[in-house]
């Protein structure tokens, strides 16, 4: 799932980024209000962590133009302060939740799974299909002959694949949502990851295989059994 973060303090900003990407969120990192609201509207993001003090534009005048503009993406909201009327204020411009400033690891982790719940892009703890399944605690590739742990792209990549069975995605959509259009990889990340993806399914003994459709993309499909 790929999220946008928003905030001004590069250091703070660097460590939070760690923690998602350690937790297999894909994440786009800017630095301003301004910047903020050009990422939301041009980016495809299953959610917003925005901070509210920051230049340019801060995160509530950004949040209540992206929600003017019929953005509905779900948004976070990190601040300092602790005024009730703040809050309301954040909430009026259309903020779902609010996490206040300093706060441990565990509760801003747990507020953005609640937020990708409530907004319907919860991922459960298992996606099957066929006879395999993705772990996506473990972060398992579960077959009927063995189970491997995947590296973090290659989590991203088969839950992409998992979410939409049966559907054609694009190697520029993997792309976008995993890597990011600011991302400095070239679109071989995407063979790549799919090129040990492939091999991992067939070493599991899974009846499921990732079929190219030439000049469209990739799609996850059940090896029939001749009859």
């Amino acid at each position: 799932m790929r999220l946008l973060l928003a905030e001004d303090e590069r250091d703070y900003s660097r460590a939070l980024c760690v923690i998602l990407e350690h937790s297999h969120y894909s994440v786009d990192t800017v630095y301003n209000g301004l910047d903020a609201c050009d990422y939301a509207r041009n980016g495809t993001y299953d959610g917003i962590i925005l901070d509210i003090m920051m230049p340019g534009m801060d995160g509530i005048t950004a949040l209540k133009h992206l929600r003017a503009g019929g953005m509905t993406t779900p948004v976070l909201m990190l601040t300092a302060k602790t005024q009730l009327d703040d809050r309301i204020t954040g909430y009026d411009a259309g903020a779902d939740d609010y996490l206040e400033k300093p706060f441990v690891t565990s509760e801003l982790l747990a507020r953005i799974r609640a937020l990708l719940r409530r907004s319907g892009g919860f991922l459960p703890e298992r996606l099957t299909f066929g006879n395999t399944a993705l772990d996506c605690v473990s972060y398992e590739l579960c077959g009927p002959g063995d189970n491997v742990t995947l590296t973090g792209k290659e989590f991203q990549v088969a839950e992409m694949l998992f979410r939409n069975p049966g559907m054609i995605l694009s190697t520029n959509r993997f792309m976008e949502t995993i890597w990011g259009f600011d991302a400095d990889a070239e679109l071989n990340v995407v063979w790549t990851n799919l090129f040990f993806l492939r091999k991992r399914l067939k070493a599991i003994g899974s009846s499921v295989e990732i079929r190219a459709k030439r000049g469209l993309g990739y799609c996850l499909d059940e090896v029939q059994e001749p009859e």
